[in-house]
């Protein structure tokens, strides 16, 4: 943590809760019947309440996207280096709001809270979810914070599912959807490598079922290696060689199954210790599903065309040249729909090198370009 903070940070923050007693039917038959949403906002919300934008976040993020909750804290929140003063996504200029969806595992409504059902925590008997489950409950929150319509829904990956399903779902609400390093659905080979994470979470003897918290117990063996699985696939194999190599963390090879040998091997171990004891087993399993079942052309003949047909916003679609667990061919995609649709869209295509992860990253191409697209936003 810096002695100062920073002049372009949002600086001190603190969450919020908002509780809505209303139930929330899901898309998987089954119904919240209250439920909790934690979020924060950076900036001001003006008069005309117009400058409002929506982050949505990825598979593990949460709500604290930018600033600092104390000024012990070692790290700012996990896009700060995206929005705040003079930022891309400039809090002098926008209302920025950003939650934690339901399901997870960082204050809202998820499987570490309690069923009213039974008296227990949910567990594994949270109710599965799908992305649209979360927009229509962010469409709650933005109603509870008398926002009418977004100026810009922006997200990353996951996140940047929720943009579109927004504009499809609630196109009269959104003014501009951002949609960075993602996919109008999920490949076989995604689909592939989520169910490989889950089954390890769902075989370690300490998951119980997703009842794990009864038994004062984590599958944490399990949620490791569902966290290196998707580290390696997060990152390019070019970030991957510039960044370790074959460089060996010891002396000599011990030529044994059980040492960590090389660099690359220590990362991914620390990795997944490290997540392991901020992440909730059951989220992972919840949020990799609703990667999997996302697919808003489903409910229009399977024509994206079709479905990106209801939206009214205008887009920018952004993809990384070496990310390969969503390629570029997934947002050109999204493009051509857009464009057989007759609708507004920007797209960038910025050579990267570094993987998926290059969302998250203060590249300097990507950052011009959100940036100038946000800068013509009228409020």
């Amino acid at each position: 943590m810096p002695s100062e903070l920073p002049a372009d940070s949002v600086g001190l923050v603190s969450p919020q809760t908002a509780h809505f007693d209303q139930p929330l039917m899901l898309a998987c038959g089954r119904e919240l019947p209250a439920y909790d949403l934690v979020y924060e906002t950076y900036g001001q919300l003006n008069s005309a309440r117009s400058n409002a934008v929506l982050i949505c976040h990825a598979l593990s993020g949460h709500h604290h996207a930018a600033g600092y909750h104390s000024l012990d804290e070692r790290k700012p929140g996990w896009w700060d280096s995206a929005i705040g003063p003079g930022k891309p996504i400039d809090t002098n200029k926008f209302f920025v709001v950003c939650l934690n969806n339901i399901g997870g595992c960082n204050g809202s409504t998820g499987p570490t809270s309690i069923n009213p059902a039974t008296g227990k925590l949910y567990g594994g008997d949270f109710p599965v979810l799908n992305v649209i489950d979360w927009v229509h409950s962010q469409a709650r929150l933005a109603d509870l914070l008398g926002i009418d319509v977004w100026a810009a829904v922006i997200g990353g990956s996951l996140g940047g599912m929720q943009a579109m399903q927004w504009s499809i779902t609630y196109p009269e609400r959104l003014q501009h959807a951002v949609v960075i390093a993602s996919a109008p659905k999920l490949s076989a080979q995604n689909i592939a490598f989520n169910e490989v994470a889950r089954q390890a979470i769902l075989s370690d003897p300490d998951y119980h079922g997703g009842q794990f918290y009864s038994h004062d117990t984590i599958p944490k063996r399990g949620l490791m290696l569902a966290r290196m699985v998707g580290h390696i696939t997060y990152l390019s194999d070019a970030a991957m060689g510039s960044k370790f190599g074959r460089e060996l963390k010891t002396d000599k090879l011990n030529y044994d199954f059980h040492s960590v040998e090389f660099q690359v091997e220590s990362y991914l171990r620390y990795q997944g210790e490290e997540f392991s004891g901020r992440f909730d087993a059951n989220t992972y399993v919840l949020m990799t599903k609703a990667l999997d079942y996302y697919d808003p052309a489903a409910a229009y003949e399977d024509n994206l065309s079709q479905a990106l047909a209801q939206a009214k916003a205008d887009f920018l679609v952004v993809s990384f040249t070496t990310d390969w667990r969503f390629s570029p061919a997934r947002s050109r995609e999204i493009v051509d729909a857009l464009l057989d649709a007759k609708k507004n869209v920007s797209y960038l295509e910025v050579d990267a090198p570094q993987g998926h992860d290059a969302f998250l990253m203060p590249i300097p191409r990507y950052f011009t370009a959100l940036r100038g697209y946000l800068n013509r936003i009228e409020l």
